[in-house]
């Protein structure tokens, strides 16, 4: 079964009670759109990322442990093979 969502914008008279409750606190202030955009999460990988998206085949008992840990399993997984990898070089 499939949900719609629908948003519903404010009507003006909303609108304008929503900025009074912003001006009437003094705790709140409304931001700028350059205050808002520094503030927006940044979206998928960063530029210049050294990741390889391959096809690699491990035990189902390896990935179900990994996924149990919970969200980010995955960069979980690469920082024990890069802890394993430099165990693995010869210390000078």
């Amino acid at each position: 079964m499939s949900v719609t969502r629908r948003i519903r914008l404010p009507t003006a008279e909303e609108d304008a009670a929503i900025d009074a409750g912003i001006a009437a606190d003094t705790d709140t202030a409304e931001l700028t759109d350059r205050e808002f955009a520094e503030l927006k999460p940044l979206r998928g990988r960063p530029r210049g990322s050294r990741k390889v998206a391959m096809t690699v085949r491990f035990d189902r008992e390896v990935i179900d442990a990994f996924r149990a840990t919970g969200r980010g399993w995955q960069t979980r997984m690469n920082q024990v093979l890069r802890e394993w990898l430099a165990a693995q070089r010869p210390s000078s």
